[in-house]
């Protein structure tokens, strides 16, 4: 296929190709949204719109954990045992910070030797972006073509570290945070903000000597947790333990994400879930909108840097600055 048949695809092409599951046109309609560029962010939206109807029907997990915890081979491990029983699995990895570290296609099949070549399971990175906002719409919008492309599963990677775990916690069914094994010092060094998130702890490599400390974490997330209020009535977060190298809990650790997602969607907890966070979504668009009309607006940026100056030199405060700004774009408008 040449290159100008390649930029050639009809919205009809796209909704079809996606809707009889074919991969190919599935990355090029990702690759779409991740464009800049009006016409094609208009035809994503016409896209979504038509493809809304087959969406919805996948089981959503974000899996977050430090680096080193192992996400990648628990994911690969996961991803086996979840298709080897009838699953199509799509992996999403989050990462704001790739435009450093590179983001690619290969390295996240690297990472996930065995799903790369599994015809039942798609991997795709997020753009490098480096704007945690734009990954997480790009993000959001994946996920639908995914459903929409008869994909089951998908799981969301992400980073743990900075705003990412919140931001793919908002677009999940299932926040799934991996620990380290090692008690009291590994405690310390989780943020209480991601346990506060997570739907389930799953504490790793507990395997060969790192049993008994996996054991011992595993008592001290418990406790951790007992003191966190529940984010819903429904489900207090279990804490398990896992080897992904010995294939070891991963079972269990599915049985859980599945009566979570059976008990949540019965009591119509799941899609109450869902409308907030799209209407969650529709306003952090908004507020991204605003803010970079205002910051790109010809009567304001000519400001932001003197006032930025005056604020930091304490010659006027914060609010007078946002006043005087708000002010300017309201008067422009």
């Amino acid at each position: 296929m040449s290159a100008h048949q390649r930029r050639s695809l009809t919205l009809d092409q796209y909704a079809d190709g996606i809707r009889a599951g074919d991969i190919g046109i599935l990355a090029r309609a990702i690759t779409l949204i991740e464009s800049q560029r009006d016409d094609h962010q208009s035809m994503t939206q016409e896209l979504l719109t038509r493809l809304m109807p087959q969406t919805g029907g996948a089981v959503r997990v974000g899996i977050s954990g430090v680096p080193g915890v192992g996400k990648s081979t628990l994911i690969d491990a996961l991803g086996i045992a979840l298709t080897g029983k009838g699953h199509k699995l799509a992996v999403l990895a989050v990462d704001p910070t790739s435009s450093r570290s590179g983001g690619s296609i290969l390295g996240d099949k690297t990472r996930m030797a065995r799903l790369a070549i599994d015809p039942k399971a798609f991997i795709r990175p997020s753009p490098s972006s480096g704007v945690l906002g734009g990954v997480g719409r790009m993000t959001r919008e994946t996920i639908l073509l995914c459903e929409a492309a008869g994909f089951d599963v998908v799981i969301v990677e992400t980073v743990g570290t900075g705003q990412s775990e919140t931001v793919v916690a908002g677009m999940v069914d299932f926040f799934l945070v991996l620990a380290l094994p090692g008690a009291g010092d590994e405690l310390q060094g989780i943020k209480k903000g991601i346990i506060e998130l997570a739907d389930m702890i799953a504490v790793t490599k507990a395997d060969g000597d790192n049993k008994g400390r996996a054991m011992a974490a595993k008592a001290e997330y418990i406790s951790a947790l007992h003191i966190l209020e529940p984010a819903s009535p429904l489900w207090s977060p279990p804490v398990v333990t896992v080897s992904a190298a010995e294939n070891k809990g991963l079972t269990e650790l599915w049985a859980e994400v599945e009566k979570h997602h059976a008990l949540f969607a019965e009591a119509g907890a799941l899609q109450a879930k869902r409308r907030m966070q799209q209407v969650g979504w529709m306003w952090a668009i908004l507020e991204d909108r605003l803010l970079r009309d205002l910051k790109t607006h010809p009567a304001i940026k000519p400001q932001l840097r003197v006032l930025e100056a005056d604020v930091a030199a304490g010659k006027t405060t914060p609010v007078l600055a946002v006043e005087k700004l708000l002010a300017l774009f309201s008067k422009s408008r």
